[in-house]
């Protein structure tokens, strides 16, 4: 099945992102060719975004899913060290500071199998 920017994109069970926890990736799309979106939680709800840190176009985690830096509050590019809040995406600390991760629509909603985490792609960026 070939996701369209219609049709949310099933990421995780609800329980699979934990607060402060690792992120979850998936391969993307967007128009500049290859790139990865991550999902993670932060203060009870999902959060996604561009895996591209707003200082250099890298991708922010340091290994597979890890996000946050060690306090589990903010979300840490691990290249230049920028400092993203990691509900609104925000950068509050670094070399960015005041611009913006690619924020990506997210919801959270009930299933046959329990809750689960969707992405709700855009024309802009979308499944690889």
């Amino acid at each position: 099945m070939t996701a369209t920017s219609c049709e949310p994109v099933r990421i995780c069970s609800s329980e699979e992102l934990i607060d402060g926890g690792d992120g979850i990736r998936r391969k993307a799309a967007d128009k500049s060719g290859e790139a990865s979106v991550f999902f993670v939680r932060y203060d009870g709800k999902p959060f996604g975004y561009l895996n591209r840190c707003a200082h250099v176009p890298m991708e922010l985690d340091w290994s597979e899913g890890k996000f946050f830096e060690s306090s589990g509050l903010y979300l840490m590019c691990a290249t230049h060290g920028a400092i993203y809040e990691p509900d609104t995406g925000r950068c509050v600390g670094g070399p960015c500071r005041g611009a913006r991760l690619r924020k990506i629509e997210v919801t959270e909603r009930d299933t046959p199998d329990g809750p689960a985490v969707f992405w709700l792609p855009d024309g802009d960026l979308r499944p690889a």
